[in-house]
C-alpha cells in the first residue's frame, strides 16, 4: 500500500469519526435542551436522516445543523420528523391481523374492558384496522385504543382519519387477505381525494404524545402493538422499552411485534409464551 493511498484511508477514518462525534453532540443537544432522547437510535439511520435535514437546510455541516436546531424549534420540528419512520398502511401484513382475529380475539372476550395501546402509531393506519377488526369481532365498544407517537405532526395526521383515496384499492386487498367480513368501503366516504373513516372509529381511540425512550407507562393494558419500531433502536433501548412493555401489560396480556422483531433475544424470554411464532405475537405468562 502507497503513502498516498494509506494518507486517504487516515483521512477517512478521521473524517468517520469527527461525523460520529458530531452526531453524538447533535444528538445530546436536543435531549438536554428539548428533551428528545435519540441517543439509542442506531448510529446509520440517524446519520442518513441528519444529512438529509442538513442538505435541506442548505447547510454544510452537522455542527451547522446544531446551532440551527437549538435555536430554531422549527428546525427541531422537522428533525424530529425526519427521524420518525413513517412506513405504515392500513392492515399492513395482512397474516399478522387473520392471526390476531383467530387466536386473541378469543382471549379479549372474556374481559369486560378492553384497553389497546398502540406504540409508534405512525399516520394511524394500524390503529383504524385495529378500530374496524374489533368493530367487526363485537368487541369495539368496550375497547378504549391509545395511539401514541412521538411526532405530533402525524399524529394531528391519525386524528383526522382522512388517507388518500387511492391507497384504498391496497388496503382493500389486506383487510380482506386478513379476515375482514364486509365491504371495506362501508367504512368510509370519498371526499375529494380522500377517503375519509367514519366517526365512530375514532369514538374509542385516544391519540396522545409519548416518547419511548424516556416516557413512562400511564395505564395497564390487555394488549401492546408495537410493530416495526424498535428495528431503529439500539440494544439498551430496546431492552428499555421490553421493560416498560412488560410492566404495562396484564397477567396473561399480549404484545405484538414487527415481522423483523423478536423478544427471543431478549432477557424477557422467559415472561412470555408464543401465540404465533411467526406473526410475533406473545402472551404474558408471569
Amino acid at each position: 500500500m502507497n503513502k498516498q493511498v494509506k494518507k486517504e484511508i487516515t483521512v477517512q477514518l478521521k473524517d468517520d469519526e469527527l461525523e460520529k462525534i458530531e452526531i453524538e453532540l447533535l444528538l445530546e443537544a436536543i435531549y438536554r435542551h428539548y428533551g428528545f432522547d435519540f441517543r439509542n437510535y442506531t448510529f446509520s439511520s440517524m446519520q442518513r436522516r441528519v444529512w438529509h435535514r442538513v442538505h435541506a437546510e442548505k447547510l454544510s455541516s452537522i455542527s451547522g445543523l446544531q446551532e440551527q436546531v437549538l435555536h430554531n424549534p422549527d428546525i427541531l420540528k422537522k428533525l424530529v420528523s425526519d427521524f420518525s419512520i413513517n412506513v405504515t398502511e392500513m392492515f399492513r401484513d395482512p397474516s399478522f391481523y387473520r392471526s390476531f382475529r383467530e387466536k386473541v380475539i378469543p382471549m379479549l372476550k372474556k374481559y369486560s374492558s378492553i384497553r389497546i395501546w398502540h406504540a409508534g402509531c405512525s399516520t394511524g393506519e394500524e390503529v383504524y384496522s385495529m378500530a374496524i377488526l374489533l368493530h367487526e369481532e363485537g368487541l369495539h365498544e368496550k375497547a378504549k385504543i391509545y395511539a401514541t407517537d412521538i411526532n405530533e405532526t402525524v399524529l394531528q395526521t391519525a386524528k383526522q382519519g382522512k388517507f388518500p383515496l387511492k391507497k384504498m384499492q391496497l388496503y382493500t386487498r389486506n383487510y380482506l387477505n386478513s379476515g375482514g367480513i364486509r365491504a371495506f368501503s362501508e367504512y368510509y366516504t370519498i371526499k375529494d381525494e380522500d377517503a375519509v373513516f367514519h366517526p365512530f372509529l375514532r369514538k374509542n381511540i385516544v391519540f396522545a404524545l409519548h416518547n419511548l425512550a424516556v416516557d413512562h407507562s400511564f395505564n395497564e393494558f390487555h394488549v401492546i402493538i408495537c410493530r416495526n419500531v424498535m428495528i431503529y433502536f439500539n440494544s439498551s433501548l430496546q431492552n428499555r422499552v421490553h421493560d416498560l412493555f412488560y410492566n404495562s401489560l396484564i397477567l396473561s396480556g399480549v404484545l405484538g411485534l414487527g415481522k423483523k422483531e423478536s423478544i427471543t433475544l431478549t432477557s424477557h424470554k422467559s415472561y412470555y409464551e408464543e401465540i404465533d411464532s411467526n406473526e410475533k405475537l406473545y402472551r404474558k405468562i408471569h
